[in-house]
């Protein structure tokens, strides 16, 4: 206890020594809150002659705090410049320590290491043992802050894993964070590392590469960028064109666009796409008449303005507070956007997009436009030729609620689709429907709810409907007759198929149906 008691006073000796000088540690007894009636600090004037000499009552104390916190003889503290004796078990202690980093800390931690030499840099990456992905990849250089160098090294490193495919689209990580970090001279690099590797360049790169220099007003160098695609896969085309417009237009370099677009006039060929993304530009910082300019421009050459013009349009317009122009406008584009939205509809219900087409009708009905009685047959039309009757009836609902007309047509379409499915309860409710728009029910419409109800065994329910049919003078054909009488004869319900065949027998003659008889045994 002695010896403890000594080395406790020795560490506060030096403490008060050698670190600091305030009067609040000027005692041992002042590192505790609570103050002792034996202590000795009131018979101290001045913490500056304060003695480093102990006396028997703080002696005491010491003793006692020993005692409760007792300190190993053969300790000490460790020291981190002697080599380790077990250097196994250091590295096993530095790994449990790396368990609490992610693995793009972790690589990125080898760059803070200030290693020498390309080749003890890739050493010190592979010893971390990750498991690389091209999602590691992306956050290890996306994050952080690396210099470009560093950034281009470990790529390098990471491109040779096998995990890490040798693409465009692991080149167009490095890129993208390279040109978000403003490292063009190693974007360069990088471009024409790929060149080497026979990797081409794509359009969604062009545009990363394009908008970094935009969006660091490098307008030039991303024009000199674009005369040279060639050099890395790409041609020079309208494709290409647009891309540099769309990241020009979209960093607000809206008049460096314009003139460029007009420097390359008939030297690349233009579409509308590439007359709107200008049009575009101008048109979010309300300048109408460039606006009216390009447009002028457009037509001369002989494109016609679409649905997105015409919305850059009243965008412009209404930047520039012209509103009543903006809404003569809009009015005019109603009507050319529901022909524009058919004909999207249609092709991808033609080609059986059918989501695609769902998704197109939605957004037409949220945007006021409400298609004709013709368009909505002409969009039922198809639905009713191939699958289930779910996405017909989905057009059919949306329509009806935004209180569009539904011809009598394409009532028959759904009946026919639903009996044939077996969808007696809808098949019934849409009869009903049909009949409260004022439609009548025809021979056509009594055949596809008969045959409806015979498809789901409702014979009874079936019977009954075509002796409506024949009150009304509707003889359904021979098909039909013929599907219920099979079915009722099958289930034995001999005299009910006799008795309906008595029922039409005078509202069509059936040769073959009386002898059917006769050779039953049934005489008329």
């Amino acid at each position: 206890m002695a010896f403890q008691s000594r080395r406790f006073i020795g560490f506060l000796e030096r403490f008060n020594r050698t670190r600091y000088h305030s009067h609040y540690l000027s005692s041992p007894t002042s590192f505790f809150p609570f103050s002792f009636p034996f202590s000795t600090l009131d018979d101290q004037p001045s913490p500056v002659h304060i003695k480093n000499e102990i006396n028997p009552k703080e002696r005491f104390v010491l003793d006692q705090l020993s005692e409760l916190l007792p300190i190993p003889r053969n300790s000490s503290a460790p020291d981190p410049f002697r080599y380790p004796e077990n250097p196994t078990k250091q590295v096993a202690e530095f790994r449990a320590v790396d368990g609490f980093l992610l693995p793009e800390e972790k690589l990125r931690g080898v760059f803070l290491q200030k290693l020498k030499g390309k080749t003890a840099i890739e050493q010190a990456l592979t010893n971390v043992g990750i498991e690389l992905s091209l999602d590691i990849v992306a956050r290890v250089v996306d994050t952080g802050n690396l210099g470009g160098e560093a950034m281009v090294m470990f790529f390098n490193w990471a491109i040779k894993n096998p995990a890490i495919t040798k693409d465009i689209n692991s080149y167009r990580v490095i890129i993208k964070a390279l040109g978000r970090r403003k490292f063009f001279k190693f974007v360069m690099e990088i471009l024409r590392d790929m060149r080497t590797e026979g990797v081409s360049l794509d359009l969604e790169t062009l545009s990363i590469v394009l908008d970094s220099f935009a969006r660091a007003h490098r307008v030039s160098k991303a024009i000199q960028m674009f005369g040279n695609v060639e050099e890395f896969g790409l041609k020079c085309n309208t494709e290409c064109l647009n891309v540099l417009l769309q990241c020009m237009c979209h960093r607000s370099h809206v008049g460096a666009a314009n003139s460029f677009l007009n420097s390359v006039k008939g030297k690349i060929p233009f579409d509308v796409m590439t007359y709107n993304i200008v049009i575009g530009g101008w048109s979010k910082l309300g300048r109408v008449s460039e606006v009216e300019s390009v447009l002028k421009a457009m037509l001369v050459d002989g494109f016609s303005p679409d649905c997105s013009t015409f919305s850059y349009l009243i965008e412009g317009l209404g930047r520039a507070g012209r509103i009543d122009d903006a809404v003569e406008i809009f009015e005019h584009m109603k009507d050319k956007d529901v022909i524009t939205y058919t004909k999207l509809i249609s092709a991808l219900l033609k080609a059986r997009k059918v989501a695609d087409a769902l998704e197109l009708f939605d957004e037409m009905l949220s945007r006021g436009l409400i298609p004709c009685t013709g368009t909505v047959t002409s969009f039922l039309e198809p639905l009713c030729s191939y699958g289930p009757p779910h996405a017909a009836m989905m057009i059919y609902k949306k329509a009806r609620k935004v209180g569009c007309r539904i011809s009598l047509s394409a009532y028959k379409l759904l009946l026919m689709r639903l009996s044939r499915f077996g969808k007696c309860g809808m098949l019934l409710n849409m009869w009903d429907e049909m009949q409260e728009c004022g439609y009548s029910s025809d021979m056509e419409v009594y055949e596809h709810v008969i045959n409806g109800l015979c498809n789901i065994g409702q014979l009874e329910n079936a019977v009954l409907v075509m002796e409506e049919s024949l009150r009304k003078g509707f003889c359904p054909s021979r098909l039909i007759y013929s599907k219920l009488n099979n079915k009722l004869l099958a289930l034995n319900k001999v005299e009910r198929a006799y008795k309906l065949y008595l029922k039409i027998k005078d509202a069509r003659h059936d040769e073959n149906a009386r002898r059917y008889w006769r050779a039953n045994g049934w005489h008329f």
